[in-house]
C-alpha cells in the first residue's frame, strides 16, 4: 500500500535523479538515436560484472524490500505482481519465502521472474542472472504469465490479486496473449525491457537464441539489431515509460544493482534517452535532414521548420504516447499545436525521419 507515498515524493524533489559515477555518460553526451543506444550498450556492458544466479536472492534483500509502499516493511519483499500501491497487500513475503518452482496458489512463495524471459535465450547465464530485468515475484503470477509478452488487456482470462491480468492483447499491432501489470509498475518494467535491449544489442540476431521469427510471443522481432523489439512493442514500451515515470525506488534499486554487478540502467538515470533513441531514427548519412530543426521552441503553439529541403509528413505525440497528428503531409514549412504541454513531433521524408522535442506554452 501507499504509505510511503508522500516520503517517497518528498525524496524524489530533494534528490532528483540517480547519481552514477562522474563521468560515466561522457561518452554519451551529444548523441542521438541509434547511435546514443550503442554507446550506452558500450558504457554498460564494460566492467559488467555478473554474479550467481543464487545471489541474486541475496541482493533482493537491499534491492527490492518493501519499505516504499509498506512503511517500515524493509524486510519483506516488493513484489510488482502482488503489491498493492493503494491499500493492503493481499499477501506478503519474507526474504525467506524463495522457492525455485512456481507454486501452486498465489501467496506460496517468490521467485525470480525474467521480465525478458529466459527460454527465449536459452537460459544464458550472462542474461539469466542480469539483476537489471531479473525480479522477485509470486511464483503463481509468474507461472501465469509465462512467456507472454507484455501488453494491455481488456478481456482477461486471469487476473492476479492485485490485478495484474492475462488474456487478449488490446495492444495495437498485436493480438495474441499477453501479460498486463498494474499501472504502478508499468514503467519500471519498460526500462528494464529497453535496458535489455541496449545491453544485449549485439545478440539479437543470436543463433543460440530461439527463432524470434518463428516465437509469436518473442517481441525480438524488429527490422534489425538497433530497434531490437517489433514496432507494436517498441511503442508499447515508450508508451508505459512516458505515462509511469522513475520513482525513488527505481533509482535506489538502480544504485544497489549497480554496486551488485557494476553496471547501471541508463533510462533510469536518463529517461530523455528512450524518447531520443526509440522516437529518433534520423538517418545520420543523411546531412541535409540532419541539418532539420524546429524553431521556437518552447513556443506559444506555431512552429517553424527550419532548413527543411525536401517533402515530409509530420506526426505528433504527447508525453503519454497518444498521437494528436497522424501523418500529416506538411504545407510550406510551418506547423501548430494546440494545448499546452510537451510534445514528440516526427517528421518522416522518403529516406529518413527526426523527432523533436517540443514546448507549447
Amino acid at each position: 500500500m501507499r504509505i510511503a507515498l508522500l516520503s517517497t515524493l518528498f525524496l524524489n524533489v530533494v534528490l532528483g535523479a540517480a547519481q552514477p559515477p562522474e563521468g560515466y555518460y561522457s561518452r554519451a553526451q551529444g548523441l542521438t538515436g541509434y547511435e546514443l543506444k550503442t554507446e550506452l550498450k558500450e558504457i554498460i556492458t564494460n566492467g559488467f560484472n555478473g554474479q550467481s544466479y543464487g545471489d541474486l536472492i541475496d541482493l533482493y534483500q537491499t534491492s527490492d524490500n518493501d519499505d516504499y509502499y509498506d512503511d517500515n516493511q524493509s524486510f519483506t519483499i516488493l513484489d510488482m505482481y502482488s503489491e498493492n500501491p493503494d491499500g493492503p497487500d493481499p499477501y506478503v513475503y519474507s526474504f525467506n519465502d524463495n522457492c525455485g518452482n512456481v507454486s501452486a496458489n498465489e501467496g506460496g512463495c517468490y521467485n525470480r521472474e525474467h521480465l525478458y524471459p529466459q527460454g527465449f535465450f536459452n537460459q544464458e547465464d550472462i542474461m539469466r542472472n542480469d539483476a537489471h530485468h531479473v525480479v522477485p515475484t509470486d511464483g503463481q503470477v509468474n507461472g501465469r504469465r509465462s512467456n507472454f509478452p507484455f501488453g494491455e488487456v481488456n478481456n482477461p482470462t486471469f487476473t492476479s490479486r492485485n490485478g495484474s491480468k492475462v488474456g487478449p492483447s488490446a495492444t495495437p499491432g498485436f493480438t495474441q496473449t499477453v501479460f498486463e501489470p498494474i499501472d504502478e509498475f508499468k514503467g519500471d518494467i519498460a526500462r528494464s525491457l529497453l535496458y535489455f535491449a541496449t545491453r544485449y544489442e549485439d545478440n539479437w540476431d543470436d543463433s543460440s537464441w530461439d527463432d524470434k521469427d518463428s516465437n509469436v510471443s518473442d517481441p525480438r522481432g524488429g527490422p534489425n539489431k538497433n530497434q531490437w523489439y517489433e514496432q507494436w512493442f517498441i511503442d508499447l514500451m515508450v508508451k508505459w515509460h512516458n505515462e509511469d515515470p522513475v520513482n525513488q525506488r527505481e533509482q535506489d534499486r538502480n544504485n544497489d544493482v549497480f554496486e551488485y554487478q557494476n553496471n547501471r540502467n541508463p533510462f533510469i538515470d536518463n529517461p530523455d534517452w528512450v524518447n531520443q533513441i526509440w522516437t529518433t531514427t534520423a538517418s545520420t548519412s543523411d546531412n541535409s535532414f540532419a541539418r532539420v530543426n524546429i524553431f521556437p521552441n518552447p513556443s506559444t503553439g506555431r512552429f517553424q521548420i527550419i532548413d527543411l529541403q525536401e517533402s515530409v509528413t509530420i506526426s505528433v505525440f504527447d508525453v503519454s504516447g497518444r498521437m494528436v497528428k497522424a501523418n500529416q503531409t506538411l504545407e510550406g514549412n510551418a506547423f501548430e499545436i494546440n494545448g499546452t504541454g510537451v510534445y514528440f513531433v516526427k517528421l518522416n521524408s522518403n529516406l529518413a525521419s527526426k523527432t523533436f522535442k517540443v514546448i507549447v506554452k
